[in-house]
């Protein structure tokens, strides 16, 4: 008897050494330790994990919640459920750390706390996969922040260059569309800038930190529209992905989808998107599932979508859901007032990112550029600042080199300044007078253009009636030009 009560008493003691041993071993080999109450509030920390994570003593953080100290910390989650965690890999300070954590129970069971060991650097055999997760991890953040761009707006409202009155008038709409997260209508022709608007709109909206998702309808095919927009469930049909896929619908949840060309939406699918809309709903191609989607829609069409419902080629009902609140954008001639600033702009830009010099243009190309029509608008203004950049090494670009990219028909005739024709004849004239004469060939284009209405020339300028009234008297110019 006496015996089995010395043997007892050996285990005993053999257990209780072992444990201090143990946690003395890992105290001594490891990172750092820890040690939380019943509360999660840290009741120990050794100096070593003090001095790791830039604390100025252990002491300083005692009786403190963990994950003040350590925010992404689990040691209140072994407290909570009583069970080890006693292989994880953690991030602390952007370095990845092998850590253990262990319940700490009383005599009766009940749980007092936690302790835990940081591993890393003592654990040689780990390093491999502790290396693997950093550089998925890695992966995975440069994946997320590519994603961010990817569906966040690249442009904002003061994008849009101009400062005509129809241009201020413009982004004064735009910016009030934004703050009403509603329904948005951007109408206009090709080129005058609806997408850069829609981005705008967004960027200024209440959605900002959502995503921006767009879709140019027209360049989807028809039969793969309606898996666009409201995405495929699991093998729904031969060649479905396997495990289905979101539709833009689906990708902007939160933030806003960008509808362009709207008016080349086929009438099924239309049908579909009213529903959308007015639900705010999704049900994926091979799928009985319903999924609420909250989803601002702004679209965009340079159609004539009054013409297209009178034909029968898009749904009224639609119309009247995306038409509640329009903005018209206007075509380049008429805001001839912003073409300067635009064409800086745009040289700027193509100078960046060609590498070339920056160009600039003659008076003789300003003038040109105010005669000529841009159907294609400011796109077209761009291939064509483009274009003459890349056929000649001179920084100055003149009207000669847009002569074989700017089809005459576009332009009313312009005959050219006196100024540039004297000083090729080493003939120069006073600075005011070739100004005044530049400035007069603008304006009887601009009345030419305007077929005599001289309230639309003046707007077509950026210059009030009695502005244009007096120049007109001033330059004797025909009323009837």
């Amino acid at each position: 008897m006496k015996s089995s009560v010395s043997f007892h008493w050996d285990i005993d003691g053999i257990q209780r050494a072992g444990m201090e041993s143990l946690l003395d071993l890992f105290d001594d080999s490891c990172e750092g330790t820890i040690a939380v109450d019943d509360h999660g509030r840290i009741v120990w920390m050794n100096d070593k994990y003090a001095s790791f994570l830039g604390l100025k003593s252990a002491a300083s953080v005692l009786g403190k919640p963990v994950e003040e100290i350590i925010p992404n910390s689990r040691m209140r989650e072994v407290v909570q459920n009583g069970k080890p965690i006693l292989l994880d890999i953690m991030m602390i300070r952007d370095q990845p750390l092998v850590v253990m954590r262990i319940p700490l129970k009383d005599e009766a069971g009940k749980i007092i706390g936690a302790i835990g060991f940081a591993l890393y650097d003592r654990l040689q055999q780990l390093k491999p996969l502790v290396s693997k997760f950093a550089e998925l991890q890695w992966a995975l953040t440069s994946t997320q922040k590519e994603l961010t761009k990817l569906r966040h707006t690249k442009y904002s409202i003061s994008n849009f260059v101009g400062v005509s009155p129809l241009s201020l008038e413009l982004k004064h709409r735009a910016r009030r569309a934004a703050q009403l997260d509603t329904t948005v209508l951007l109408l206009g022709e090709t080129g005058t800038g609806k997408e850069l608007l829609a981005h705008g709109i967004h960027a200024a909206s209440g959605r900002a930190g959502k995503p921006f998702v767009g879709i140019n309808i027209a360049a989807v095919p028809e039969t793969l529209l309606e898996a666009e927009f409201f995405g495929v469930a699991a093998g729904a049909y031969t060649g479905a992905e396997r495990k289905g896929r979101h539709g833009k619908f689906k990708i902007a949840d939160g933030g806003t989808l960008f509808l362009d060309e709207v008016g080349d939406m086929p009438l099924q699918v239309q049908a579909k998107l009213l529903r959308v809309l007015q639900e705010q709903e999704i049900e994926p191609l091979g799928s009985n599932t319903i999924i609420k989607v909250d989803v601002r829609v702004i679209a965009a069409t340079s159609h004539d979508l009054k013409r297209l419902v009178a034909e029968g080629k898009f749904r009224s009902d639609l119309y009247y859901r995306l038409n509640v609140l329009p903005i018209v954008l206007p075509p380049l001639r008429e805001r001839i007032a912003d073409l300067d600033a635009i064409c800086e702009n745009l040289l700027e830009q193509i100078a960046y990112r060609t590498g070339m010099p920056q160009r600039e243009l003659t008076p003789s190309a300003r003038a040109l550029f105010a005669s000529y029509d841009w159907p294609g608008n400011v796109r077209e203004l761009r291939n064509a600042l483009e274009q003459a950049g890349m056929l000649t090494d001179s920084i100055s670009l003149s009207v000669e080199h847009f002569a074989a990219i700017l089809p005459t028909s576009g332009a009313a005739p312009l005959a050219p300044p006196k100024a540039e024709i004297a000083a090729s004849a080493a003939t120069v004239k006073p600075l005011g007078e070739s100004i005044a004469e530049l400035e007069k060939n603008i304006i009887r284009n601009a009345l030419r253009h305007a077929a005599g209405n001289k309230a639309r020339a003046a707007r077509q300028l950026g210059i009030s009636r009695a502005t244009l009234y007096q120049k007109i008297d001033d330059y004797q110019l025909l009323s009837d030009e």
